[in-house]
């Protein structure tokens, strides 16, 4: 964790502002802790389990929103989460190297900021349904990397959702919300079945987290969008980015 109590009032000012937007599309927000924890130079053997943690909790609570409002498609959800929650614990138990894994972070972030900027996420009114290979192939391949790298994979998974016509923008919300909660919790067992221990400060910043999680899946389940907060946040994943590439 952060050593120098100057640098963790900004992290812990930042890391509620994250989970709400976050879980006002539905998300647990990982890529945006990672973010956040790279910018502030947490070692990445912390930054996995930590993330993944934070997930569990950010995401169950906007998955609780959306599903009180009805957007939850059970169908939808289980096309691709048969097979993520295998191929998501299988990632977990892998190492990567940490300068191959800031790397990697740091391309998947590209994609975070795509998906706060809106470039995706138009919804169309022809639906189409998800072929079972289809949903095998997506939910395998999406589960694995967010195993592997500390991710829900609903940064992916809702983009694709409305891409390929699958869902509607709340509905991708809502399965996504699932989604993201049953791979972190495949991937953190599958951290925790190697050896990995989270410390008592993993679960203060899971408190912090909530509060932001609670306020973003109530009102993004309803009607909040909020464009200067998601630029602001969109700023802060490219500092992130740029930082992973350069160290």
């Amino acid at each position: 964790m952060i050593e120098n109590l100057i640098l963790i009032w900004p992290f812990l000012m930042l890391l509620p502002v994250i989970s709400f937007l976050y879980a006002t599309v539905g998300h647990g927000g990982a890529s945006g802790y990672l973010a956040l924890m790279a910018l502030f130079s947490f070692a990445p053997e912390t930054m996995k389990p930590t993330a993944l943690l934070l997930n569990l909790f950010v995401a169950g609570i906007a998955f609780y929103y959306y599903y009180k409002e009805g957007y939850f498609n059970k169908k939808l959800f289980f096309s691709f989460a048969f097979a993520s929650i295998p191929f998501a614990f299988i990632g977990g138990t892998i190492d990567l190297d940490p300068a191959l894994y800031k790397k990697i972070l740091g391309i998947l972030l590209i994609f975070a900021i795509l998906k706060m900027l809106n470039v995706f996420g138009k919804e169309r009114d022809e639906i189409k349904e998800v072929k079972i290979w289809q949903g095998l192939i997506v939910g395998g391949a999406i589960g694995f990397f967010s195993g592997l790298i500390g991710i829900g994979g609903g940064i992916i998974l809702s983009p694709v959702i409305l891409i390929l016509h699958w869902g509607k923008m709340k509905e991708a919300a809502a399965v996504s919300a699932l989604f993201i909660w049953v791979n972190s919790a495949a991937g953190l067992i599958g951290q925790v079945s190697t050896g990995v221990t989270l410390d008592f400060q993993s679960f203060v910043l899971v408190g912090i987290a909530i509060i932001g999680g609670f306020l973003g899946g109530y009102f993004g389940s309803k009607k909040l969008s909020n464009n200067n907060l998601r630029f602001l946040l969109a700023f802060v994943l490219a500092l992130a980015s740029i930082k992973l590439f350069l160290i």
